[in-house]
């Protein structure tokens, strides 16, 4: 007895597209390699922000800098970073994420390593503020580029994952600080010479990494992006199968993050991205001057900071956890909750012991929220705006950390330690209630390829 062919194929299932073939594999070689090689892009970024907070206080006493010359010296990269932000994730949205990222690296890593040779604070604020537009860049469109080769059982994992090399940059940083900044007395210039390093791993970046598969096949190249698909696809020794196309999508600017469908989740992820980027860099930019004016040496506040900082990585690790557990969306909103209790905390310590533990709770929560936000913010928006949307996101948060370093100094002097961590908490508590209000959660959800 035979079976008819053409209406029994009617009912079989369509073959599936480029995304949903990378989004169904396992984790294989290939995404630790995107993981390592971005990562390493990430940690170095980290490092670079983490050092300014070091050498600032460095420069300021050797240059005999005042306050407000200090306060500009920590906040000009972040003018920067709000620029590079913005406009790096328009860039990747159209001549894609790796080379955009490889760019980054370059105009960091060349400008920090021009300010080894800075003989001027004007100089100086040049310098910076060039160093920022690649930070600020970086960051989004990385996330970005993870994202969209993640599987999609564990994106979000991989994402806090990317954002745990934050911590090894940070480390980084609080090593030469410790170690070169204060026993040298142009140890703040050995460190920034330091910052060369991203320039040559652009290279790696740029021919180890592959490109956005969703990014290629939207700008038309459908070959290259079946070529990344079967790299990763033979890493996970999975058959190659044949794919159909994408649907037409209108054309899309970044206009259309506010539109009706996406304006509430636009207006929620940048008010949660000002509020955390406020009271994170409010206090750890500040954190060894702070330190410092409260009667510790510099070697001692370098220290203190150290430790503080390895309270970063074990934070990270839980929200790794946690977002394909409990949700990007409550993880975040917790995570931000324990960041207030643990500001508020800090306010009142006295002496090095209850300093060291209330900042370690602070790196812990703190940190394990940014870890769900950059796991979060990507997902939100489909492919042709993806970019665009993390970066106007961090771009609008990094007006936050322009203003808290430069609002710090009037702060400390109206309402002195307590009354800035205190603000500092509130205001994470702040981005907790509106992250569980306004943004959708996308945990085990594939991307829009729209």
């Amino acid at each position: 007895m035979t079976t008819p062919s053409g209406p029994a194929d009617l009912g079989a299932a369509p073959p599936p597209s480029r995304p949903e073939r990378m989004g169904r594999l396992p984790y294989t070689r290939e995404h630790t390699r995107v993981l390592l090689a971005s990562g390493t892009g990430w940690a170095l970024d980290a490092m670079d922000v983490g050092l300014i907070s070091f050498v600032g206080l460095a420069i300021a006493t050797q240059w005999d800098l005042t306050r407000t010359e200090q306060s500009w010296l920590l906040s000009i990269g972040f003018v920067g970073m709000a620029l590079g932000a913005t406009f790096g994730g328009m860039l990747a949205d159209r001549y894609g994420r790796r080379t955009v990222f490889a760019l980054t690296l370059v105009v960091y890593g060349l400008a920090t390593g021009a300010s080894a040779f800075a003989t001027g604070l004007a100089v100086l604020l040049l310098l910076r503020f060039l160093v920022g537009i690649g930070l600020g860049a970086e960051l989004p469109v990385a996330s970005t580029l993870v994202s969209e080769l993640s599987p999609t059982r564990i994106r979000g994992r991989m994402v806090v994952a990317l954002e745990s090399f934050w911590a090894v940059g940070w480390l980084l940083a609080a090593l030469i600080g410790f170690f070169v900044v204060p026993r040298f007395d142009d140890g703040w210039r050995w460190a920034f010479a330091l910052g060369l390093v991203p320039a040559l791993w652009a290279v790696v970046v740029r021919w180890g990494l592959p490109e956005s598969p969703l990014f290629l096949e939207r700008r038309g190249r459908a070959e290259e992006a079946e070529a990344v698909v079967r790299r990763f696809e033979r890493s996970a020794g999975v058959a190659h199968v044949e794919s159909r196309p994408l649907p037409d999508v209108p054309p899309r600017t970044p206009a259309q993050l506010w539109s009706p469908a996406y304006r509430v989740r636009t207006a929620g992820i940048w008010l949660v991205w000002f509020c955390v980027n406020f009271s994170y860099y409010g206090a750890f930019i500040w954190l060894p001057s702070l330190l410092y004016a409260q009667g510790y040496d510099m070697v001692r506040s370098f220290g203190y900071t150290l430790l503080i900082t390895l309270a970063q990585l074990p934070g990270y690790a839980a929200a790794a956890v946690l977002v394909e557990v409990w949700g990007r969306r409550v993880t975040l909103a917790s995570f931000l909750l324990g960041s207030g209790a643990s500001a508020a905390l800090f306010g009142f310590a006295d002496g090095p012991t209850q300093i060291v533990a209330a900042g370690m709770a602070l790196s812990f929560f703190n940190l394990g929220a940014w870890g769900a936000l950059y796991a979060v913010t990507p997902e939100i928006y489909p492919t042709t705006v993806r970019a665009s949307g993390a970066g106007a996101a961090a771009g609008f948060g990094r007006l936050a950390s322009i203003i808290a370093p430069l609002s710090v100094p009037a702060l400390l002097g109206w309402w002195g330690n307590a009354g800035l961590f205190a603000l500092f908490g509130v205001t994470f508590v702040v981005g907790a209630v509106i992250a569980y209000l306004t943004l959708p959660e996308q945990a085990g959800d594939a991307l829009d390829v729209g």
